[in-house]
């Protein structure tokens, strides 16, 4: 019997995937098809795939012509499945001419011509964009503009700064230029805030009120109860209000939670998450300091995060200790905040002009977690043990800092008309209690 095996990702299945697997088929006698995981995807840089793997896999399925399926989750897997399967005939598109020449050492390889005219690639492109406008500090605006060429589905199309004009590099289109909020609003389908935490509520409510989705970045508002109307009002306007906290959208960390929540380290006792940035501060002017994020707003739902969503935001206690560059006591360079809850502690220590290791440690009845700083951009995490042979290193690729996964789940929460699945309500809700408390100095200890 001549076995064939064929790889792709399948994403929004067409007449051209269709005509391929017809193909490989027709050059053997039994055909595996590898059909590729979205975290491999993610790491080949196929962020914006569409449908998820169980849904790829029913659609290959579908057409009857894989007699087996198997996942690949690896780099030189391929390699692997030839070995295992007895493969005698790898093949592929011919767009991936010589790409795959390496495997003929192991077997045939054949590069099959594709159908003209059809991609995935094109399909998720036809699609309607979303129409993104950027707000607030300009320096942040390269970033975000350089990363959402790499989703499909959304582009900038507007700037709206009461700074110097950024330099934004989008493709195929010129970016529209104000420093009058209500005109980009009405040239897009959706705003990322990144302004100043003060001004956040205003200028959420008024995209809402717009029907304008909005991405903000961390805090969504500086109380409880504007960041409960916020969502009320998207919710009432069917739209999509997002919190931007990179890290939660990373594929490092939403492992790392499986891996917790699957009781790797046993019982979770204690988590401790530092976040600072030894940025020039000028203390003697508090004008300046007044424009500046201070270090809670900067750092503080970061550093919660891990918190809220290992430990819950069920506390019984709190405690926030914090030193001030201030008169007004509002800019703070350093906080401390330490948490009790029924069976755990956690603690944050964030800071803008001020320095200590950035890492993030969660300690269990079992072993613990250790992930090195930057633990907000990490690609890397260790789980220890006692027994230090049993200790396990994780590696996941973290591409641009995060934003371009934070702008692929804006996207399709806006698409698929639902909310994000990488942050709840509730912990947006907890993050402002928290900012909230910090602005009325409720249980404060200042040094």
């Amino acid at each position: 019997m001549k076995k064939v095996i064929t790889y792709g990702t399948y994403d929004l299945l067409h007449h051209g995937h269709i005509r391929l697997l017809e193909r490989a088929k027709q050059l053997g006698d039994y055909l595996i098809v590898g059909i590729t995981s979205n975290d491999f995807d993610k790491q080949r840089g196929k962020i914006n795939v569409k449908q998820s793997l169980m849904e790829r896999v029913k659609a290959v399925k579908d057409t009857g012509l894989a007699d087996e399926i198997v996942i690949e989750e690896y780099e030189g897997q391929k390699i692997d499945d030839i070995c295992k399967y007895g493969i005698d005939i790898f093949t592929v598109g011919s767009d991936w001419e010589g790409k795959f020449d390496y495997l003929k050492e192991y077997c045939q390889v054949i590069y099959l011509p594709r159908t003209k005219g059809i991609s995935s690639s094109e399909l998720r492109t036809e699609s309607r964009r979303i129409k993104l406008g950027l707000v607030g500090e300009s320096v942040y605006f390269e970033k975000v503009a350089r990363e959402s060429n790499f989703v499909n589905g959304i582009e900038v199309v507007a700037v709206c700064t009461n700074e110097e004009k950024p330099k934004v590099d989008v493709l195929g289109h010129k970016v529209f230029y104000t420093n009058h909020y209500e005109e980009i609003l009405e040239s897009v389908d959706a705003v990322y805030l990144i302004s100043q935490p003060s001004s956040h509520y205003t200028q959420i409510e008024k995209a809402l009120l717009n029907h304008k989705h909005v991405l903000c970045e961390s805090p969504i508002a500086l109380s409880k109860k504007q960041t409960s109307t916020l969502f009320d009002l998207a919710a009432k306007n069917n739209c999509v209000l997002m919190e931007g906290i990179k890290t939660a959208y990373s594929t490092a960390y939403l492992r790392l939670l499986l891996l917790l929540k699957g009781g790797i380290i046993g019982n979770i006792i204690s988590v401790d998450s530092t976040c600072t940035s030894l940025k020039k501060i000028d203390k003697e002017n508090e004008e300046k300091l007044e424009q500046t994020w201070n270090s809670i707003c900067a750092w503080g739902p970061t550093a919660m995060l891990p918190i809220f969503q290992i430990l819950g935001y069920n506390y019984k206690e709190k405690r926030i200790i914090s030193n001030f560059a201030d008169t007004q006591k509002s800019f703070d360079l350093f906080t401390k905040i330490d948490f009790i809850y029924q069976n755990a502690v956690a603690s944050i220590k964030v800071g803008k002009g001020v320095k200590s290791e950035g890492d993030l440690i969660i300690t269990g009845t079992k072993g613990y977690v250790y992930v090195p700083a930057p633990w907000w951009k990490t690609d890397y995490f260790e789980v220890r043990y006692e027994d230090q042979n049993e200790n396990k290193r994780y590696f996941y690729p973290l591409e641009g800092e995060g934003i371009r996964y934070e702008l692929v789940e804006f996207t399709r929460s806006i698409e698929e008309n639902r909310t994000t699945t990488h942050m709840s309500k509730d912990i947006s809700l907890a993050i402002s209690k928290i900012l909230e408390d910090f602005e009325n100095k409720n249980n404060m200890i200042e040094i």
